[in-house]
């Protein structure tokens, strides 16, 4: 019955952080459009707009703070591979472990932070130092949303990696991209 809940809760984690990453990539063509768009506006009609290079830096660090935990996820994030990949599968599950729980006392830290800048822009009305002045609170609530996300991620990680540690078994059903990395 533990291993179920234990099971559900990282399935669950997966499909939330699979879900929201997927929902970031949109955001992808609408940076490029308004990156796009302020070009053209630059030089094509000789009036640059106040508001796309703020747009462009906020839009830009949804996605590659809100693209870190599916980042995690999909274990695209660097690895010291000289050494991870000479090492048994249990002794990836122990290297893991170590690492997994230092970026998550890491993202804590981060969450906090965030929570904190979040509540002072919000007091203080703190705004962008531009020409166009966009507010900042949305962007410190997103870091702290982002850094929950990866906290979740991270957590599921470091459960399945003791699972594995302990029994020599994955805890989920490999995906196919460790099922192809498995077969090599």
């Amino acid at each position: 019955m533990i291993m179920t809940a234990i099971r559900r809760y990282c399935l669950g984690v997966h499909a939330l952080v699979a879900f929201i990453g997927n929902s970031v990539s949109y955001l992808m063509p609408v940076l490029a459009f308004v990156v796009a768009f302020e070009v053209f506006s630059r030089y094509a009609l000789d009036k640059p707009t106040i508001w796309a290079y703020d747009t462009s830096l906020f839009i830009f660090g949804y996605i590659a703070a809100l693209g870190g935990a599916y980042a995690q996820q999909q274990r695209a994030h660097i690895n010291v591979d000289i050494l991870y990949n000479k090492v048994s599968a249990r002794t990836k599950s122990i290297f893991n472990l170590f690492s997994f729980a230092l970026a998550m006392f890491f993202m804590v830290i981060v969450c906090k932070m965030s929570i904190g800048k979040f509540e002072e822009a919000l007091e203080f009305n703190y705004r962008r130092q531009s020409e166009w002045a966009p507010h900042m609170h949305h962007y410190w609530l997103m870091m702290a949303i982002a850094s929950v996300l990866l906290i979740l991620q991270l957590s599921s990680d470091w459960i399945g990696s003791l699972y594995q540690a302990i029994t020599g078994k994955p805890l989920l059903p490999e995906a196919p991209i460790e099922q192809e990395e498995a077969a090599q």
